[in-house]
């Protein structure tokens, strides 16, 4: 079996010429390799729903820990993009749910976060005026 060179691919027809087979013009090279990219871009992304569910959870557990109240911005954040990520399943534009459905959890996780470090700064803060109150009471026993 004979195989020609790879240079004699790469190689144009001559001027004024027509196409001959087993040449590949530049442009030609150009527009296949376009064509194989954009296909590719085109492949099927399979429903993200381990995703999803992951992100609904998120969201709910950041709910759950107080984040309306305590990070209302992350919140409302990961409520948002988690509606965009339904939108687009509902489309099956799996890449954009995907995308969107871990932003959401993301921000859940930060709502949450935010939310947990606001309850234990509130406990602190409660724990430091009853020490006060505390203090203040046996500043004023007899002694």
């Amino acid at each position: 079996m004979h195989l020609e060179p790879i240079t004699t691919f790469l190689r144009p027809a001559a001027a004024g010429t027509a196409f001959i087979a087993g040449q590949r013009t530049p442009r030609h090279l150009l527009l296949t390799a376009a064509a194989v990219l954009a296909l590719a871009g085109c492949a099927s992304v399979p429903a993200p729903t381990a995703q999803m569910a992951l992100a609904n959870a998120a969201v709910n557990s950041a709910v759950a820990a107080g984040g309306v109240e305590m990070a209302p911005t992350e919140t409302a954040l990961a409520r948002e993009k988690l509606r965009r990520a339904q939108a687009a399943m509902a489309t099956e534009d799996h890449a954009s749910a995907l995308r969107l459905s871990q932003q959401a959890q993301a921000d859940a996780q930060l709502a949450e976060a935010k939310a947990q470090a606001e309850k234990a700064r509130r406990s602190a803060q409660a724990l430091q005026e009853a020490d006060r109150v505390l203090r203040e009471e046996m500043a004023r026993q007899p002694k």
